[in-house]
């Protein structure tokens, strides 16, 4: 019998290219998403994919429910409010801790030996040098502050339970599915012939790939250490200003190939907001070394495969 997989907010963009190679690899996936969104319809009809439609609130009473089936790996993705002034709505985001261990409650009751939980880089707050499982975390966001506290507690309520805990703090991902991400946003405006605007792109930043990210996430279940907190990253960091020069010129390959015009973009046309991140960038040799990891798809690469997937 092969593995069965259970993956919460699988239809965001990392959830659903881990339930692609989960699936790939012959495993049975169930992927819990949120009841009633568009975007569930990518999982549908894949094969080795069951999709249950429950919102986070709901995972309580799926715990109380009987399973024909029990399950061996529980990746828990589903966050609400990760986005704009939901980050520091502080009794939303204080539920999503509760939601949280909910999911281990869940994961136990399914029979899952290895709880995988997703992370932030928000987690640390502002730093000036390479994230690490052994830098102080000092969050600045409502956000942050739960993102640490739910990964502290599932790992002891784990612990408790007698399953493997890993905790995934991630970086910067883009790829298909994605929505409102910089990357995403401004590939989608410069296909569309419009100009985009940026800073001075002077942030050092640390791009991931999401089918890197989702490998990334598999080797962590299997070779993981129990208890541990890994940064998911790049681990290349470089200038935003790079980034942006890279993802121009891609796309304007791309569609000098189909006889189109690019958009335009224009970086210094913008100020930094106040407050904003310009250090973000992950050291992920722990990761490397535990797991086997490497990552696999450049920059360059990713836009070229992101360009294919919205054209």
């Amino acid at each position: 019998m092969g593995r069965r997989t259970v993956i919460t907010g699988a239809s965001g963009m990392i959830g659903v290219e881990l339930a692609q190679q989960c699936t790939a690899a012959g495993e049975e996936v169930l992927a819990i998403c949120h009841r009633g969104s568009a975007k569930n319809k990518v999982l549908q009809g894949l094969p080795g994919v069951e999709v249950l439609e429950a919102d986070l609130d709901e995972y309580a009473a799926l715990a109380g429910e009987p399973w024909a089936k029990q399950y061996d790996i529980f990746y828990h993705l589903a966050w609400v409010g990760t986005t704009g002034q939901a980050r520091n709505d502080m009794a939303l985001q204080t539920d999503n801790i509760h939601y949280t261990l909910d999911a281990v409650e869940l994961a136990a009751h399914m029979g899952c030996r290895t709880f995988v939980g997703a992370g932030s880089q928000a987690e640390y707050g502002r730093q000036q040098e390479p994230l690490t499982s052994r830098t102080p975390a000092f969050p600045e966001t409502g956000y942050g502050m739960a993102k640490l506290c739910a990964g502290q507690m599932s790992r002891y309520t784990c612990g408790q339970k007698g399953m493997r805990h890993i905790w995934a703090r991630i970086l910067s991902v883009y790829g298909p599915h994605g929505s409102q991400d910089m990357i995403t946003v401004a590939l989608q405006k410069l296909l569309r012939g419009e100009h985009m605007s940026f800073t001075a792109g002077e942030q050092i930043w640390d791009y991931l790939y999401s089918e890197d990210a989702a490998v990334a996430l598999r080797l962590m279940a299997e070779k993981g250490i129990a208890g541990k907190t890994y940064v998911l990253s790049g681990g290349q960091p470089h200038p935003l200003k790079e980034y942006l020069e890279i993802l121009y010129r891609v796309v304007c390959e791309e569609m000098n190939r189909k006889e189109l015009r690019a958009g335009t973009i224009g970086i210094g046309e913008l100020a930094c907001q106040e407050g904003q991140l310009m250090y973000l960038a992950g050291d992920i040799t722990e990761l490397c070394q535990d797991t086997g990891y490497r990552s696999r798809i450049s920059f360059e690469e990713g836009i070229r495969r992101l360009i294919r997937f919205y054209t």
